[in-house]
Formats: structure tokens, sequence, C-alpha cells
């Protein structure tokens, strides 16, 4: 079958601190193209719509395929679908990702016949088995579809992650993919899952909090076929295990590779697992992000997070001595009043580190959507980008998004300082000297992207797609929250957290 595959538009935070590139998507488009499908794709966060109408003209696909890893881009991709629909009449439209596992059946009856089938859960063991069936004519019986009809069996998990390869000759503009100063960046995935269980996080509900690990061999061997000089490592947490962590770093010393990576990990991790960022740390490993999610113990235990204050402190002490930059997140609560959000400015002012806030939002799949969604003030999709207020907050909303933005602004202008931005500009030369100009891009859009009337009239924009409210669930068993509920078949790397 001609199979288009489309990544919607960035959001509203990546329009200013990275464009990843779509990692799974290119795998589930490596997993069809092995089947014999001829694949191509669209990434609309580095094209334009007017190149995918050009694409569904000129390729006329028998099946399109919208990857929907945030609530934010449902309504986009509902449009995207019904255009495909008159462009394409007979075209199998489909929609899968990450978000989208958690409100299947609601977005098939929102997209009025413009969707024919939802994928929840991984999607490169289900993408085959749908092509085949759609090309026959019915897909209720696939494993991991919803339909309008119903839903088949449970989602598929991959036996290893080892396989399919990612399609990365696809994407037709690589060199616009960046993560702050790496750029261009490429993306790879070591471990898939994670076995912690985080109130606000919904990647282990989704998982079914397993965890698996690429070999040694296969991570070298793809790390060896990336021609861009800079890495995201995008495990939900990198080098859990310590053993797996050495494995792939000997298997890149003995391919002589080097790059500059850039990784997510935990601060107990960190501490627990030192000789192992060092050891990667030689190999060019140069910012790390931390997710804090808060500085005092409160709020982690608000999180569920299982660190203290002081393990947080100590792993951004630790990175500072292995000389990788960090960068932390932190939960903006919309509880918090002008004398919390002043002393978060002067905790991110006395820190080297770089400071990011992202606000808190009950998603579907994690717990706190089960405990906080009834007290939503809007459900409105677009605003799920946790740059939004979605539940109330203490603070007026408007001067509740001027506090959120003047503490952003206050901590970009730290980084922006005469010492930092020399720094910068020495980047930023060596960037336009390869002609990436991404990064430099990044550095201007603050005050026109970070603005608090923009985000309070994105509360009054018209509204034709609202997320569904919760369906009534005891997350006592907290497996009923899961997308995979079978572990894997095979060699089984379902963890506990260590």
């Amino acid at each position: 079958m001609r199979l288009l595959l489309v990544h919607p538009s960035a959001l509203m935070y990546s329009e200013i601190f990275l464009r990843l590139e779509p990692l799974g998507l290119e795998r589930v488009a490596g997993a069809a193209r092995e089947a014999g499908h001829e694949v191509r794709v669209v990434d609309l966060q580095v094209s334009s719509t007017k190149e995918l109408a050009r694409e569904v003209r000129s390729f006329r696909p028998e099946a399109l395929g919208v990857s929907l890893n945030y609530l934010a881009n449902i309504p986009e991709a509902i449009k995207i679908a019904h255009a495909a629909k008159r462009e394409a009449p007979g075209c199998f439209v489909f929609f899968g990702g990450h978000s989208v596992s958690f409100v299947a059946r609601d977005v098939l009856e929102q997209a009025e016949g413009a969707v024919d089938a939802v994928v929840r859960g991984e999607g490169e063991p289900a993408v085959v088995s749908l092509l085949a069936a759609a090309r026959e004519g019915g897909v209720d019986g696939v494993p991991g579809v919803v339909t309008p009809a119903g839903h088949g069996p449970a989602p598929q998990m991959l036996h290893s992650i080892d396989s399919p390869l990612p399609a990365r000759d696809l994407m037709r503009h690589r060199r616009k993919y960046f993560i702050g100063e790496l750029d261009p960046c490429a993306s790879i995935e070591f471990t898939r899952g994670c076995p912690w269980d985080c109130s606000f996080c919904s990647a282990w509900t989704f998982y079914g909090r397993s965890y698996r690990k690429a070999s040694p061999e296969a991570a070298g061997a793809e790390m060896a076929s990336i021609r861009e000089p800079n890495v995201f490592i995008v495990d939900d947490v990198a080098f859990i295990r310590p053993e797996h962590g050495h494995g792939i770093a000997a298997e890149l010393e003995r391919r002589r590779i080097r790059k500059r990576y850039y990784l997510e990990t935990r601060s107990d991790v960190l501490l627990r697992n030192t000789e192992v960022f060092q050891r990667w740390a030689r190999l060019g490993l140069s910012y790390m992000f931390l997710g804090m999610e808060a500085i005092d113990a409160e709020g982690l235990d608000l999180y569920r997070k299982r660190v203290s204050p002081d393990d947080n402190f100590r792993a951004l002490e630790a990175a500072r001595k292995l000389g990788i930059d960090v960068a932390i997140n932190l939960i903006v609560d919309p509880a918090w009043d002008e004398e919390r959000f002043r002393v978060i400015r002067e905790f991110a002012l006395s820190v080297p580190e770089i400071v990011h806030l992202t606000v808190m939002t009950p998603y579907p799949g994690t717990e706190i959507w089960h405990t906080e969604a009834r007290k939503l003030t809007t459900r409105d999709y677009r605003l799920f980008d946790i740059q939004h207020a979605v539940v109330p907050t203490t603070l007026p909303l408007d001067v509740f998004y001027r506090e959120l933005v003047k503490t952003q602004a206050i901590i970009n202008r730290k980084h922006l300082g005469l010492r930092t931005a020399l720094g910068a500009l020495r980047v930023l030369g060596g960037n336009l000297a390869r002609g990436q100009t991404n990064f430099a891009r990044m550095l201007w859009k603050f005050n026109r992207v970070y603005n608090p009337a923009r985000q309070l009239a994105d509360h009054s924009r018209p509204v034709r797609y609202e997320l569904p409210l919760p369906r009534h669930l005891d997350i006592g068993d907290r497996r009923k929250l899961y997308v995979h509920t079978q572990p894997t078949t095979g060699r089984s790397t379902a963890q506990e957290a260590p």
C-alpha cells in the first residue's frame, strides 16, 4: 500500500527550545517499509500544510496515519483527516501515538467518520497488521485497534526494541531538528518505558510499568548510521541500569564514535550511577535534563518523585563536577501566589543551571487526571500543552500568566547576560558557519512566543473539540490505568523502580 505518515505541527514550548525528529513515526515507517509498503513522511514541525496537501494530491495515499503524542495536536489531526478524505475519498485514515491511546473512542466520535481507526499502544507491532487488514476491508480484529464499531484485542508490545530501524532517510528537512545549541540534532532510543510511577506522568501507565533495553550492539550500529554531530537520547530515564550504560559506551568506544549528547535522567539515578555518566561525559555528553519538578519536600511528595531535595541538589553538584550542563524542570502549581513565584525566581537566579517551567496539567493516563480533571476550567485540547493553566489558579488568570512569563523572562535573561551571551555567540557563530540557524532563531523568539496577553487570549478562542472527562475509575488498582496490560513475550524486562 501507499502509506503517508504525518507528524503535526510544533507546540508552544517547541517554538523556542527544541524541535525533535519524530523518532516514533520513523520507526513505524521502518516497520511498514520492511513489510513491503511504499512509505512517505511529512513532518509539519518543519514542513508547511501546503507541502502536505501537495503530497496527498501527488502520492494519492491508500492509507494515511497521524502521530498524536500530544493532546494539543488532536484538533489539527482531525482537520488533516477531513482534508485527506476529501482529496482521497478511499484513503484509510488512522491515528496513533501516546496521548490519543488514552482517548481513542472519544476522538473517533469527534472525527465524525473522518478517522477509520485509532491504534492504542506501540505502533511498530500494529501497523503491519493494520495495513494488511485495511487492504482486506476489516480491521476490527487487529490488536490495539479501536474503530467506531468497537475495539480489538489488547495492544501488543515489541519483543525487542532493537528493530525496526527508524526510516531516517524519509525525513526531508533533517537539518531543522535541534535542541538548544545542539543544532542540528538527531534522536535515538536506548530504552523504552519507565519503572517509576510519578503521579503527573503517563509514561509508566502507557507501557504498563515495563522497561526494555536495546542491545549495546544494536545501539552502537544505529549510532554509527547517524550523520548529525549531535544526538538526543529520548529515554524517559537514561542509564537506570549501569551495566547497560557501560555496555553501549563500550560499543561506541570500539567504533570510535564521538558526538555531543543530550539526555534526560533522574537525580537518584545520576547519584547512584555517577561512573556511567562520567564515562559518557568523556564520550561527549554535554547536556542533561533533570526533572526536579519541585524544590521542597512537599512538592516532591505531591508528585511522588521518590527523591528528596537533598538528592536533587547533590545531583546538580555531581553534574557540575562532571562538566555537564543541566537543565532543570520545575512544575508550576496553579495554586502558586505571587510570593511563591518570587521564591522560584530567587532559586532560579541562585543556581547556574538552566531552569524551565511547565504548568501542572492533568493528562489522560495520569493519576492526577482522575483526581484533578473534575476541576478543569477548560477542555480545549489546544490548551493541554503544559504552558497553559487548565485548572483553577489562586491568582486571577491574567495575573498568573503575568507572573509565569515574568519568571520565565528573568530566567531567560540570566542566560543572556554578558558572559553567557559571549559563550552563546561563539556557539552561534559555529552553527551559522555550518548553515544552522535554529539556535539563532530561538534566542530572539522569547518575547513573541511567551506573552501573557497571548496566553490569556488563547482561552477565548472558539472551541470545537473538547477533551472528554474521565470515566469513573478506582485507581486503587493502578493497573487499570495501563494501556499495555500484558507482559512482553519472550525475554521479559519488566522491572519495578530500583
